[in-house]
């Protein structure tokens, strides 16, 4: 307590953990996975504030998994070596040239957010989809069309994530797999954890974004859904209410509730703990997707 500290900030402070206190009970042994990208991957402020609720998640009992992006990154270093960045559907055109490029980015990505966890005293380990037959994938082709070496993910195996977790590991996951011809394939972020969500049936599958949520007028703030079912989230893609980058985030949150995910949430990563408003508090951010109604 410090001489600025008034009694009523203490007793203000010892209330929030009193209110986190359900939460953490009844999530405790959960396995959560976090999807990692957007703003909060650049700042670096951003960046710590995560780690830090992932360490706090791991500490009063969660199992939590980081599946991470680095698009931008990826972009950045392309751009370095004088190659455009392509896309089609969303996703990234890639040769053989700019598959180096990005496994190169992502590893480097990856062991800088394990070496944030070790300071922070967790166990952390950095893997790819291509360790132990995590994420299988085939060749994906939008439209009919061949982009190269992205791949779409038809199995994944999660006795490496089995063996990390039970060893009190942080398993943390970069969204490159392997084919059938053993080649390296790139994996959009958001569906390479919908696929570890599904393969260890996780109690919660969170997507840290740009957007603070799923809105039912996105040009009015206001109307932001706290909690939606799966059938609304389904409705809302059938009337066409959503576009751009949440059309493919919820149709992933679908699928991975159809497969054993029992929630999904969709957060503002720009938003300091956001993780922890979320988890343990009673209003919560963002968008939470249940399976069924609560009402």
């Amino acid at each position: 307590m410090t001489n600025n500290d008034s009694m009523e900030q203490i007793l203000a402070k010892a209330q929030t953990l009193i209110e986190a206190l359900p939460y953490i009970q009844r999530f405790n042994g959960s396995k959560i996975v976090v999807k990692y990208g957007g703003s909060a991957m650049l700042d670096e402020n951003l960046k710590y504030n995560v780690i830090k609720d992932v360490a706090l998640l791991k500490l009063v009992g969660l199992k939590p998994i980081i599946v991470h992006g680095g698009g931008k990154e990826i972009n950045k270093w392309l751009g370095k070596f004088g190659k455009e960045s392509e896309f089609i559907n969303g996703l990234r055109v890639t040769d053989e040239e700019t598959l180096e490029v990005a496994e190169m980015v992502l590893s480097k990505v990856n062991k800088s957010l394990v070496t944030m966890m070790e300071k922070l005293g967790l166990k952390a380990v950095g893997i790819s989809g291509k360790d132990a037959g995590l994420l299988h994938v085939n060749k994906k082709m939008p439209g009919g069309k061949d982009i190269g070496y992205v791949g779409e993910v038809v199995a994944s195996d999660s006795k490496i994530l089995d063996t990390l977790i039970d060893n009190d590991f942080i398993p943390v996951i970069a969204p490159i797999g392997i084919g059938d011809d053993f080649h390296g394939y790139n994996i959009n972020a958001d569906d390479a954890a919908c696929a570890v969500a599904t393969a260890i049936q996780a109690e919660k599958l969170v997507f840290l974004t740009d957007i603070e949520g799923v809105f039912i007028d996105p040009a009015n703030k206001k109307t932001l859904i706290s909690e939606m079912d799966i059938h609304e989230a389904q409705e809302f893609i059938d009337k066409g209410v959503v576009g751009g980058g949440m059309l493919p985030k919820l149709t992933n949150c679908i699928e991975a509730m159809k497969n054993g995910v029992s929630r999904v949430h969709i957060l503002d990563g720009r938003v300091e703990h956001c993780l922890l408003l979320e988890f343990f508090t009673e209003k919560g951010i963002g968008t939470a997707i249940l399976k069924e109604s609560l009402f």
